[in-house]
């Protein structure tokens, strides 16, 4: 009888895998049978490598925002960006509505020299639209010859017509460290994390604590309009500040499968106080750092909601054929929370103010959230992720119309210049200001201890 029953259930385990094989055959049929029919119907003639390289990269942006196919170029293109150098218009995109929408313009880059904003909606490129183009190929259409011009059609929140922004194309050379002194306070500001970054903080740190001593009150870290990188590189970073512990962990579809990253260096700065800047164009590698030192109370976070990217994408090389960036994990902060869609709280919140006219910058907040096809958080449960879709549903932009007239809905991430670009020094810069006068603060109450 048991026999009976164990043989009874393998027949079913293969008949049940025989069917899931045969409706795979059917589906890829089908794939062929639409091949063939624009192949001989379609209005123009299309070459075999266009449809199999546009049916490639929509699968793969079918699944997240974040997944895509990279050509050959365009994988050459990404290996070179990441070195910290690249030719381009210098900023973080991606796709939301079937329009580029910025993450966040690099410093001392065309856009950001030409008031290219966080939040802001590419819908045009030479006048061309740029709906239905893969994020893949509108960024490839940004990318050209240095010295030379594009004109992009930009919608913001608050400007009743579109923009058009005449940008030269220049040789983005990504300096992601920058510093300088606020008093007895160090500044320090990553812009991106590259290859570079870990050895320019360390550049970085050493100055700081050269020309000031033992006068050095703490350190301002700003990951504002940071966009993210490399994860090795946050770990390195986040290392630097932290004696020991988990920075962070990822986790595939397969919980048991999990993968954690001890900080390995020490504490370069002794325990003295450290603040870290964000706002809603922090993403990624920025909020693990800031989720790191956050969850071991190394460091005070100050500022605004940031992004809530907490996936990890993995570049996968397919050869002479280029590459395709597949999502493949999730990470979480040393608590063990995801901040997928979420991103990470201040511990103190504070919005960005103009000195002249005392007024706060940001309005809503966009996150990753509010992008088609995002990820959602792993440890929400579902009942709150209906409520909080049911809820999104009023706030998330609508769609651009095929009228091509640039309309597309509400956005907040950074309505004002100030947000989009961080200031550099506190007299100009509310929330820096904010950030020193902390650290002081913090510092008097040290020694006093």
């Amino acid at each position: 009888m048991v026999s009976f029953a164990v043989v009874s259930m393998t027949l079913l385990g293969a008949n049940m895998a025989l069917a899931k094989s045969s409706d795979t055959y059917k589906q890829l049929n089908l794939f062929g049978d639409v091949f063939e029919k624009i192949r001989s119907q379609y209005v123009r003639e299309v070459t075999d490598e266009e449809l199999i390289e546009a049916a490639i990269n929509g699968m793969l942006s079918s699944l997240d925002p974040h997944s895509s196919y990279l050509t050959a170029k365009g994988f050459d293109d990404m290996q070179v960006q990441t070195k910290g150098e690249y030719g381009g218009l210098g900023m973080e995109v991606t796709l939301d509505k079937g329009v580029v929408r910025v993450v966040s313009p690099i410093d001392d880059t065309p856009a950001s020299r030409a008031g290219i904003q966080s939040g802001d909606y590419i819908t045009k490129l030479d006048g061309e639209s740029i709906m239905g183009l893969g994020l893949t190929e509108a960024v490839s259409k940004m990318k050209g010859e240095v010295g030379t011009d594009i004109v992009i059609t930009v919608v913001r929140k608050g400007e009743k017509e579109p923009l058009e922004i005449t940008l030269t194309r220049d040789t983005i050379t990504l300096k992601s460290v920058r510093h300088h002194l606020e008093g007895e306070v160090g500044y320090v500001r990553i812009s991106s994390f590259t290859e570079k970054t870990e050895s320019g903080l360390i550049d970085a740190l050493d100055k700081i604590k050269t020309e000031l001593g033992d006068n050095l009150q703490g350190i301002v870290l700003d990951l504002r309009n940071n966009p993210g990188g490399l994860l090795n590189q946050s770990i390195a970073v986040s290392s630097q500040f932290l004696a020991r512990g988990e920075v962070v962990s990822t986790r595939t579809r397969n919980d048991e499968h999990v993968q954690r990253y001890p900080a390995r260096k020490g504490d370069s700065i002794d325990g003295k106080p450290l603040i870290v800047l964000i706002n809603g164009g922090s993403a990624s590698a920025s909020e693990i750092v800031a989720g790191a030192l956050q969850d071991h109370r190394r460091a005070v976070v100050v500022g605004t909601q940031s992004f809530g990217k907490g996936s990890v994408q993995t570049v996968i090389p397919l050869g002479a054929n280029g590459a395709m960036r597949l999502t493949t994990a999730y990470y979480f902060t040393p608590s063990g929370n995801s901040i997928q869609g979420e991103g990470i709280t201040p511990d103190v919140i504070v919005e960005q103010v103009r000195f002249d006219k005392s007024k706060t910058i940001n309005s809503r907040r966009r996150s990753e959230h509010d992008l088609r096809g995002s990820l959602a958080n792993p440890n929400e449960k579902k009942d709150e992720k209906d409520k909080k879709d049911k809820k999104d549903e009023k706030s998330v932009p609508k769609d651009v119309k095929a009228d091509n007239k640039d309309k597309v809905g509400e956005d907040s991430d950074g309505d004002k210049k100030d947000e989009a670009r961080p200031l550099t020094t506190a007299q100009e810069d509310y929330q820096l200001n904010y950030a020193v006068n902390l650290l002081h603060g913090m510092s008097i109450a040290r020694n006093v201890d």
